[in-house]
């Protein structure tokens, strides 16, 4: 028996009903409906899907309002393949297992899929031939960019940097300007947080995370900050309370804490260059019986999800995870369509302190 097709109700809007019967169509909904149903040209409804950016915001507003009544939905493996693009990216970083990376990681797959990408992930365990060869091979697994974060490239390796496709670098192993490059805030934020152990009446401040030698990396940028907080607050830099650490892990965090405190030196606070140092930094204190914040205050740096969990919750920066997520993303995604500043961009996310637990409130009277 052949349904009959549904008349229009009692006060319906003109085209009200064929609405209904297209969106129970779903995908059979076409570009050709959207535009009759906005009153707009076939044409118009491609350039607001595809982001043209010299169109009035009514125009823009009324294909968007189409496009949610009909259900309309974009076929954008057909898109793709009709502008050779394959709507996958990749994304090199270090390892997952540091909380950093695995937080930015699913806030860079959420920013791809608001425009229209897939995210394929290599972890390059900081490995500086794995890295050589993601740049190498990047197009190579069908993807039509990088978003890219070296640590193990050498400043000799910045050559390799110039590559024939889209690519965006995140993290501070950068050795070249003409590279898109969007990052943190580190020397100021590593400041900041030097500042607030200051202002809470820290003056043995120790600084766990450093790796000697480095010139161009989180590690060094952040030693710096924490040299020129001291330096400008006339309290004298001790090479006793730096503590070395190779991987940013836990147990590596306890282990430089350790040292600095077989050194001789009795810090009453501490700065680790990210959370996981913090965290097993704060771990080994109180294991020799030493209080958090009562003897001695912890700051740490990322602001990752555990850091609110500890015991007591971890002061620390958040180094702005989602601007830099949705900032490299979108200029990646101009790269690949074509659109992006002529100028290679360099941008850097704005950063904020979280207090918690880990360090004492300012004395009365003090900011």
């Amino acid at each position: 028996m052949t349904p009959q097709a549904e008349s229009p109700r009692a006060g319906d809007e003109p085209g009200l009903a064929t609405s209904r019967s297209l969106r129970r169509r779903g995908s059979s909904v076409t570009m050709h409906d959207v535009a009759a149903r906005a009153g707009v040209s076939i044409k118009t409804v491609s350039n607001v899907l595809n982001d043209y950016h010299y169109l009035r915001e009514s125009t823009k507003a009324r294909v968007y309002e189409a496009i949610d009544e009909l259900g309309y939905q974009r076929n954008v493996a057909a898109r793709n393949l009709r502008q050779g693009r394959t709507g996958r990216i990749g994304l090199a970083v270090p390892e997952l297992s540091l909380s950093y990376f695995g937080e930015l990681a699913d806030l860079i797959i959420q920013e791809a899929a608001e425009v229209g990408l897939e995210v394929l992930i290599e972890p390059t365990a900081g490995s500086r031939e794995r890295e050589i060869g993601v740049l190498a091979n990047a197009l190579d697994k069908s993807r039509d960019g990088l978003l890219f974060s070296p640590v193990g490239l050498r400043p000799e390796d910045g050559r390799l940097l110039r590559v024939d496709y889209p690519l965006v670098v995140l993290g501070e192993g950068v050795f070249v300007d003409d590279v898109d490059h969007v990052t943190m805030r580190n020397v100021d934020a590593a400041r900041a947080a030097t500042d607030l152990l200051l202002d809470r009446g820290c003056r043995r401040i120790a600084a766990i995370g450093a790796h000697p030698g480095e010139t161009a990396s989180s590690a060094s940028l952040r030693l710096d900050g924490y040299a020129a907080a001291l330096r400008d607050r006339g309290v004298e830099y001790d090479e006793r309370l730096v503590g070395p650490a190779g991987d940013w892990h836990r147990r590596n965090g306890a282990d430089a804490m350790r040292a600095v405190l077989d050194s001789g030196v009795r810090p009453d606070g501490v700065f680790a260059f990210n959370d996981t140092l913090a965290l097993g930094a704060m771990h080994f204190l109180q294991l020799q019986g030493v209080r958090v914040p009562q003897d001695v205050q912890v700051v740490g740096f990322d602001d990752v999800d555990d850091a609110q969990y500890s015991l007591p919750g971890l002061t620390t920066i958040s180094p702005g995870r989602a601007e830099i997520a949705r900032t490299a993303v979108r200029l990646l995604d101009a790269r690949i369509r074509g659109t992006g500043p002529e100028e290679r961009q360099l941008h850097l996310a704005e950063f904020t302190v979280v207090e918690r637990g880990s360090t004492r409130p300012a004395p009365f009277g003090r900011v």
